[in-house]
């Protein structure tokens, strides 16, 4: 295997050559003189102004040194990986510089966000430690600077794997915390459904986040801290914490109430968010959520393919069938309904709905409207009428934010409510208010109604784009484009990596090159088979070991298919 020394040689002497002379190093690995060190060159840009070039460094495990607790269980890897990962992103923010031309000297790695996920971005393997960078290439002008790319290649890449993957250079007590907070974390999960609990949140819990668009925790100094009330109290084991007691969010109907800005969507925020993972020192450790909760919202103008909505929506004035709707262009109600509906067929078994961005007509209809509008006048099912139902027949809960209708509280089987970003228990309270009021739901179903198999057609996916036969892009966190076509993930807020939306993009192009959409398979069918190829080895998703994928749940993968508007459906 050639050395650095032998790369350094190189470098020198193509410095000043034109910028694609860079590309023999494609395909080709260096090792350092005492073989600790590995550095794989992948992906040569073509130009300085192009996209990273994209490399693999690798520090094996007679260097690193890592104890075997640190990595003993695959919740403790994966905590081990975010922690390592985040150490590396500090380190190549002050590495990174833009000197020359373009991209020349950026540095950068796929960084984790306040979520723990798995990622390719770095790897804990069995005899070694690798970590996935994007490299912009040194050049001035067009012409490569062979010098300053000595310099990075051979000198700060190995001494950035020497700073950041042995575990001499790390406080060892704050790996111990990053590596139990998530075994913590998955053990607490693993206990709600024996519990009967669809999601916990931990006293001393810091919920608020800095802002809408910044999910790092409100100073403590400004934040409340969660307590919650002794008759809504359970107490959960963990293996490195003992034992933790919070407010438990049982199965069934639960709403969350109070006053406006007193942290009712906050919580919900903190629930939906719950199924996954979090850093030490969020805040949110130990909020935690079944896996297959879902958030539920109205979505306008979304496109809809053989869904039957009828459940909720019936009798339309031109006689549609909504046993197997479509639409280019949804209303709320609509997309609402199809949202659930999915929803139920991708093994959601919670549904998390705030009214502030749900469809009104379709979450209630009071007495005074159904005495105006005549029940055969109106197509629309509405939520409350079907709440009880949906649990009762399929076993899936609903919590809701309702801080403006009380129409819920005949159906309710848990109230919260939020004063002052602090919970209190107000079941009781509501039932009184049921008894004094004598308030019913009118029309509440006894079924919840008939599901409908969807079978994708080969057609749906056409990844062509002008002369490219194979076009996928992930423009951001909500934005996937396959071949010519967009697919808007705006609504989808338990996405919370562009690592994932890139995942998604890479797992439908999968779905379509292995022939999954058959025409023959029903779409709860082709997730199972994605799932399955996916649980061991995200990377099997493209060619290449890509460092900017992670994992994501089968419930965004199904609304990605679901809001392909090419998708086409065979009931």
């Amino acid at each position: 295997m050639p050395s650095l020394e032998d790369l350094r040689n190189i470098l020198r002497q193509i410095d000043g050559r034109s910028y694609p002379a860079y590309k023999d190093l494609r395909g080709q690995v260096f090792q350092s003189q005492d073989s600790h060190f590995e550095l794989c060159i992948d992906h040569v840009q073509g130009d300085p102004f192009a996209s990273p070039s994209h490399l693999r460094i690798r520090l094996f495990h007679d260097s690193t040194k890592f104890p075997d607790w640190s990595h003993s269980c695959k919740s403790r890897r994966i905590g081990l990986e975010n922690f390592l990962a985040r150490a590396m992103t500090q380190s190549c923010h002050q590495l990174s510089t833009r000197a020359g031309s373009g991209k020349s000297g950026l540095l950068t790695i796929d960084a984790p966000g306040q979520e723990v996920i798995e990622r390719t971005a770095l790897l804990y393997f069995t005899d070694r430690i690798e970590a996935r960078l994007s490299i912009g290439l040194p050049a001035k002008g067009r012409r490569i600077a062979g010098r300053e790319a000595a310099r990075m290649l051979c000198d700060q890449l190995p001494q950035l794997a020497l700073d950041t993957l042995q575990f001499a250079q790390h406080d060892s007590e704050l790996v111990r915390q990053a590596v139990e907070i998530n075994e913590d974390a998955d053990a607490l999960r693993g206990q709600l459904k024996q519990r009967g609990l669809v999601s916990f949140i931990a006293n001393g819990s810091i919920l608020p986040r800095r802002s809408g668009i910044d999910q790092l925790p409100l100073d403590q100094s400004h934040a409340t801290s969660f307590q919650s009330p002794e008759s809504l109290s359970v107490t959960l084991d963990t293996p490195n914490q003992g034992k933790v007691t919070g407010l438990g969010i049982k199965e069934g109907i639960t709403l969350i109430v109070g006053g406006g800005f007193h942290g009712k969507s906050t919580l919900l925020n903190a629930i939906e968010r719950g199924v996954y993972n979090h850093r030490p020192q969020d805040g949110r450790e130990f909020v935690i959520t079944r896996p297959d909760a879902v958030k539920i919202r109205a979505e306008d103008g979304r496109s809809i393919s053989g869904v039957n909505i009828s459940p909720f929506i019936n009798n339309l004035p031109n006689q549609s069938d909504t046993s197997h709707f479509s639409t280019e262009n949804a209303s709320g109600s609509t997309s609402q309904a199809a949202n659930i509906i999915e929803a139920l067929e991708s093994g959601a078994d919670a549904l998390l709905i705030d009214e502030d961005i749900a469809a009104t007509n379709f979450m209630i209809r009071d007495l005074r409207m159904q005495e105006l509008i005549a029940p055969d006048k109106e197509p629309i099912t509405p939520y409350i009428c079907k709440v009880s139902a949906l649990h009762q027949q399929r076993g899936v809960s609903s919590i809701l934010v309702m801080g403006g209708s009380g129409d819920y509280f005949p159906v309710a089987d848990t109230v919260i409510g939020m004063d002052q970003y602090l919970p209190c228990d107000l079941t009781q309270n509501a039932q009184h208010i049921v008894q004094a009021h004598q308030m019913q739901v009118v029309n509440q179903a006894s079924t919840f109604g008939e599901s409908t198999q969807r079978y994708p057609q080969k057609s749906s996916i056409d990844p062509r784009q002008g002369r490219r036969e194979v076009s996928s892009k992930s423009r951001s966190t909500h934005h996937i484009q396959i071949g010519e076509h967009d697919i808007d993930l705006s609504a989808l807020t338990q996405i919370i990596s562009s690592s994932q939306t890139r995942a998604i993009a890479a797992a439908i192009l999968y779905a379509h090159e292995h022939r999954l959409l058959d025409g023959q398979s029903d779409l709860p069918t082709i997730l199972d088979l994605l799932c399955q190829t996916l649980e061991n080895q995200l990377e099997a998703l493209s060619c290449g070991q890509r460092g900017d994928l992670a994992t994501f749940r089968r419930h965004e993968l199904a609304a990605a298919f679901n809001r392909l508007r090419t998708l086409k459906i065979e009931p």
